[in-house]
């Protein structure tokens, strides 16, 4: 096993819309020889783009996932998409891998979205290397991009290669490891490269920026730091020695440098995956929650433990049916086997197992730790359950998705389309957790929700075109919350006869505001000789029960506190019925004496603009509500960076390219709900 995971790595390609992040992964295909072709983006001809959106918008919108070989080792790579809309599939990609690529657009350097993803990643102690690409283009500074991972991203970028020339002059990279140059044979397309001593012109920098490497890499080695005052060379093995463990540690962030689209660069990329991203054996043990004990444990992350698998992607395929997309944690999971879905609690049968290339697969029996793939034949499955050996319920950290804050209605034009629209929504649902579908009580209308005009755009297409459904769609709309201001304390009594017996019981809560994002709360400060545990209970599901129900206007309740207080039964007529219905009407009562309000959704707005019309695009931002936060000179353009209520929002992109000629570009994402004030 040991020697195995050594020679795996699972990595995902992480970046800003338009860095190149796709170009890239399709040059590690056709390097890897795992497709015999380079496929373009905007050819329509990427492999890991292969829904008919993608190809058509020349964007990635689902994670995609395949393996290759590089130098005898295996690498899983996860294809992850860079609009803010996707968010969902970059949090759950990062949540499974080891390691990951942040590519960098070399004339746009660290973009909103780049820090969006390095937060994500942050948060997943996921170790990364730096590839700075586009070295072709117009305006590209390396060094500038260097400088700002190391001021807009808190990491401490080391250089591994410099460019030789720049824009159009691009011609290779100067190895500062080997000390060699790098050119690469543009007649087999980048696939063979030519390795030659420095030329004069480029020594100085060259031995410059080594003698940078060497002394920040001192810091994290005392053989270095030796070696280093004494004057005495430092092999270039201790310099992969030092790097891997700092990298791998988090303390450094290798950088790498080229041009995908010239197919120049990526082959040192692939070896710095291997040589200074982890395999899955050398991270520490997994943590986990024993279910049987209910105490948190470590497991080691080898085959001879008992099975711990990760659901972290569902999708749905015309022929398979439902793929499950996992990562095996510890232990093997073999087809045709039962496993255990411990969160759903129930036994699930793994008919198949496949390894993904994009959409093509290849059937596989057996995944061990540390491996990525597809299991056919589960009928439960949700993205972030845990699959474990029966007997053995062990549950992993789930992952955590923010809430949709734009809508749209959606119906059926016929009736043999309800069906298909039923089924398609509930395959969309389970696929992607930033989608919501929800009828309204009082018209039937389905409303479907997501993260952004985009967003839900592609699931409506979806819809019409994948699933062949015809249905009338909405415009968008806002998705508000609830949520009170005071705190209140309330009495309901609930008494009815049902069926012939009598359910009575009388409650008081105490309802009271939280900070913004703490969300809602329930707690009883009575004992369970004061009320029964199941009466307690039932209290309990009665009021969160209400809290998707909102207070006064129907949308979700967020941040209220409940507190059950009170209580006046008599066992004869004392039920759970009783209790639940109480405090679900004691709940809505409190709450409307409250002084409740409506949240709207208050989105980050980042705009990229030329600068002569930076002043028209802030002062159309004040007219949208907006709040300019701060802006940053970049060459040729301005950045900035403001927060405006999503409400004011719709159809920004139209005014932008009229205020810009078409040379501005914006991302938006949601930053926190607020009282709405008009």
């Amino acid at each position: 096993m040991a020697e195995r995971s050594k020679a795996v790595r699972n990595i995902g390609i992480m970046a800003h819309i338009d860095a190149g992040k796709t170009t890239t992964t399709e040059r590690i295909l056709f390097y890897t020889h795992k497709s015999h072709r380079i496929g373009e983006v905007d050819e329509g001809t990427a492999t890991m783009d292969w829904m008919t959106q993608e190809q058509n918008r020349g964007i990635t919108i689902v994670s995609a996932a395949t393996t290759c070989i590089w130098n005898d080792t295996q690498i899983n790579i996860i294809d992850t998409p860079g609009h803010v809309d996707f968010t969902a599939e970059v949090e759950r990609s990062l949540r499974v891998l080891d390691g990951a690529v942040g590519v960098f657009c070399a004339v746009g350097g660290v973009e909103p979205q780049s820090e969006t993803v390095w937060r994500q990643a942050d948060h997943y102690n996921v170790p990364r290397i730096a590839y700075v690409n586009k070295m072709d283009r117009i305006g590209a500074d390396f060094y500038a991009v260097v400088e700002e991972i190391r001021e807009k991203l808190k990491a401490v970028p080391l250089p591994l290669s410099l460019p030789i020339g720049v824009e159009s002059a691009y011609e290779g990279n100067i190895d500062l490891i080997k000390m060699q140059e790098v050119h690469w044979d543009l007649d087999t397309e980048g696939a063979e490269l030519r390795f030659s001593d420095i030329r004069e012109e480029h020594r100085e920098i060259a031995e410059v920026w080594r003698e940078k490497l060497i002394d920040a890499l001192s810091a994290y080695s005392d053989e270095i730091t030796d070696l280093y005052l004494e004057g005495k060379a430092v092999s270039s093995d201790l310099i992969h020695k030092t790097l891997r463990e700092a990298t791998i540690t988090r303390q450094i962030v290798p950088v790498l440098v080229g041009s995908s689209l010239k197919n120049k660069g990526v082959q040192p990329v692939l070896d710095a995956v291997i040589n200074y991203l982890p395999s899955p054996e050398e991270l520490p043990p997994i943590p986990a929650i024993h279910g049987k004990k209910d105490e948190e444990i470590k497991i080691p992350r080898t085959d001879k433990e008992n099975l711990s698998a990760l659901i972290f992607k569902i999708q749905h395929d015309r022929e398979m049916g439902m793929l499950c997309y996992l990562r095996v944690y510890s232990g093997i999971i073999k087809s045709g086997t039962a496993v255990l879905n411990v969160n759903g609690k129930k036994r699930e049968r793994v008919n198949r197992l496949l390894r993904m290339h994009a959409n093509h697969h290849e059937q596989i029996s057996e995944l061990r730790a540390g491996d990525i793939g597809v299991a056919i034949g589960m009928k439960f499955a949700r993205t972030g359950e845990t699959l474990a050996s029966e007997g053995y319920p062990v549950i992993l950290e789930n992952m955590e998705f923010p809430e949709p804050v734009i809508s749209v209605a959606i119906e059926p034009k016929t009736m043999s389309d309800q069906s298909k629209l039923k089924n398609a929504l509930d395959n969309l649902r389970r696929e992607d957790p930033t989608f919501a579908v929800k009828e309204n009580d009082e018209t039937g209308q389905l409303i479907i929700s997501g993260m952004g005009e985009l967003h839900l755009d592609v699931l409506v297409t979806r819809v019409l075109e994948e699933y062949k459904v015809e249905a009338n769609v909405g415009k968008p709309q806002v998705t508000y919350r609830e949520s009170i201001t005071k705190a209140v304390s309330h009495s309901e009594t609930y008494q009815r006869t049902l069926a012939g017996k009598e359910h009575a019981a009388t409650i008081t809560l105490q309802v009271e505001p939280r900070d913004r994002g703490e969300g809602n709360y329930f707690e009883s400060s009575l004992s369970t000789g004061k009320l029964p545990a199941n009466f307690q209970e039932a209290v309990r599901r009665g009021i969160e029960a209400s809290f998707p129900s909102g207070i006064v206007m129907g949308y979700p309740a967020v941040d209220v506190k409940v507190t059950l207080t009170g209580v006046v039964f008599q066992e004869l007529t004392a039920s759970e019925i009783a209790f639940e219905a109480a405090s679900s009407l004691g709940y809505d009562a409190a709450c409307r004496k409250a002084s409740p309000v409506l949240l709207e959704p208050i989105m980050e707005v980042d705009v990229m603009c030329p600068s002569e019309q930076v002043g028209d695009v802030i002062s159309n931002l004040s007219q949208r509500g907006g709040h300019v936060d701060s802006m940053e000179s970049r060459p040729s353009y301005e950045l900035v960076k403001a927060k405006a209520p999503l409400v004011n929002m719709f159809g920004y992109s139209t005014t932008l390219r009229s205020l810009t000629q078409g040379r501005g570009t914006f991302s938006m994402e949601f930053s926190h709900f607020a009282t709405k004030t008009s």
